[in-house]
């Protein structure tokens, strides 16, 4: 119950919609082909990636292709949403 009202209210969509099968065979595969969290990485550091992150959201046009794709850990995909909050918010 308080997973569907966060999928409606604090997302603004179903999750179920968007990341269907074919998210998921796409995920996989990317991060099968990336284990390793990319921030991390760049910054010499090896951690296991268990999301994988659109660059480009899609809400606003990204695609699934994996130029727009990235491995992350939990950690790094947090710090990214709370940069983009604190950004929107400015």
């Amino acid at each position: 119950m308080m997973q569907q009202h966060y999928e409606h209210f604090a997302r603004g969509y179903d999750h179920h919609k968007r990341y269907d099968e074919q998210w998921r065979s796409i995920r996989n595969r990317y991060i099968n082909r990336h284990p390793l969290c990319e921030l991390c990485q760049s910054h010499g550091n090896y951690k296991a990636a268990q999301l994988v992150h659109h660059i480009l959201p899609l809400a606003d046009g990204g695609t699934h292709d994996e130029s727009n794709l990235q491995s992350l850990c939990i950690s790094c995909h947090e710090k990214i949403h709370k940069r983009k909050k604190t950004a929107d918010a400015v």
